[in-house]
């Protein structure tokens, strides 16, 4: 789905630009956004919650064949509303619609663990568990306004499932796992992950959806809301700068796997420092001028995408009995992500390149992605070759 989802924009922005007709019955965009956000990380999240939730929780391993008829679901709901996007809004809604079942119940699934679970700390899983919830209300809402060609409420609700869904969860594993991860492989570092620190980032992620919605539905919002941007954005970007290096990306650079996974949480502290300057800038001129799409790319391909890129690579690899995490192969894909990234952001903030940088950054996303489908799709459901269950 992961590189289905970047061959299919790959097409769409290769036909715009080229000036070949492709019709479709729901805007580009809003296409692009759902296929991105909701396209592939579900699925992650289903992988990582019942893979690393049993473990946090203190419960049983959850078989993988259980999980199936909600993801085939959530696939074939995919199929059918990649064929909507192009002939009818209605028939989208109807595939999300299948989409929205298999999440819902996957979720349900995982709250019933949350709260069987007699472990007294469940913070993380609990609030992954409420997000998942929230994601799940939030895709019938896309499949109701899809099946009333509703666009812009459409629009809204993509706008708060990147807000009050996907990156909540990064959030929440980013708080649990990252300082885990570190402490695990570098003993000289701690696992300092204070609670008010994890409450700080989902209030954060909470005001960037309540400021994009109003966006949305009252444009241009006042002066005065912009500086408040501004005064809260500056200290996020920051605090997120400073807590990559307290978490030790200097430290990581040694590790390549470590550094992946840093190297996405960077990303999260660009995005607040480059949502500052875009909010000072159209506070400065009655949002006349920002740096338009640079922050939220730098926030969906490089915290989201990349710590997504990483966490996949060291779970298939580790369950899949390889002993390298992150070999030669892995560690040139990561980096043709990163420059997928940094060009996406430059298309936006240089507007005289634009298409020829959005070009080249979807194409080595397309490389990176599909590579990383080829090369450890293959490995799902054979064997593991150090001859251990799994």
């Amino acid at each position: 789905m992961l590189a289905l989802a970047g061959l299919w924009w790959a097409t769409m922005l290769t036909a715009r630009a080229l000036q070949w007709p492709m019709d479709v019955a729901v805007p580009g965009s809003s296409i692009h956004a759902l296929l991105m956000s909701l396209g592939f990380m579900p699925l992650f999240f289903c992988g990582f919650l019942f893979t690393a939730g049993p473990k946090w929780l203190h419960l049983p391993e959850v078989s993988a064949r259980s999980l199936l008829p909600m993801l085939a679901s959530m696939l074939a709901g995919w199929a059918v509303a990649l064929i909507g996007f192009h002939f009818h809004a209605t028939i989208a809604g109807v595939g999300m619609a299948l989409v929205a079942l298999g999440w819902t119940v996957l979720s349900l699934r995982f709250v019933r663990m949350v709260g069987t679970s007699r472990m007294t700390d469940r913070t993380h899983p609990a609030l992954a568990a409420i997000a998942c919830l929230i994601g799940a209300a939030l895709i019938w809402g896309i499949a109701l306004a899809l099946a009333f060609e509703s666009y812009q409420m459409l629009r809204t609700f993509i706008q708060v499932v990147i807000w009050c869904f996907v990156a909540p969860v990064f959030a929440v594993v980013s708080h649990r796992m990252i300082p885990f991860f570190s402490a695990t492989v570098m003993p000289a570092l701690d696992t300092w992950r204070p609670l008010w620190l994890l409450w700080v980032m989902l209030a954060a992620l909470g005001l960037e959806g309540l400021f994009s919605v109003a966006d949305l539905w009252w444009w241009p919002l006042p002066i005065a809301i912009r500086w408040l941007q501004v005064a809260l954005e500056i200290p996020m970007a920051l605090l997120m700068l400073w807590l990559a290096i307290r978490w030790g990306v200097i430290q990581s650079l040694k590790i390549r796997l470590l550094a992946m996974l840093h190297g996405g949480f960077v990303w999260f502290g660009v995005f607040f420092g480059l949502n500052a300057v875009s909010h000072l800038l159209m506070a400065q001129s009655n949002d006349a001028r920002s740096l338009g799409l640079a922050p939220l790319h730098a926030m969906t391909m490089g915290y989201l995408a990349a710590t997504m890129f990483a966490m996949t690579t060291r779970v298939s690899t580790g369950h899949g009995g390889r002993k390298e995490p992150a070999d030669n192969l892995a560690w040139t894909l990561y980096w043709i992500l990163q420059i997928a990234t940094a060009m996406r952001v430059a298309s936006a903030l240089l507007s005289a390149y634009a298409t020829p940088l959005t070009l080249a950054a979807i194409s080595a996303w397309c490389i990176a992605m599909v590579g990383w489908a080829i090369r450890y799709g293959r490995w799902f459901g054979l064997p593991r070759p150090d001859g251990r269950p799994g």
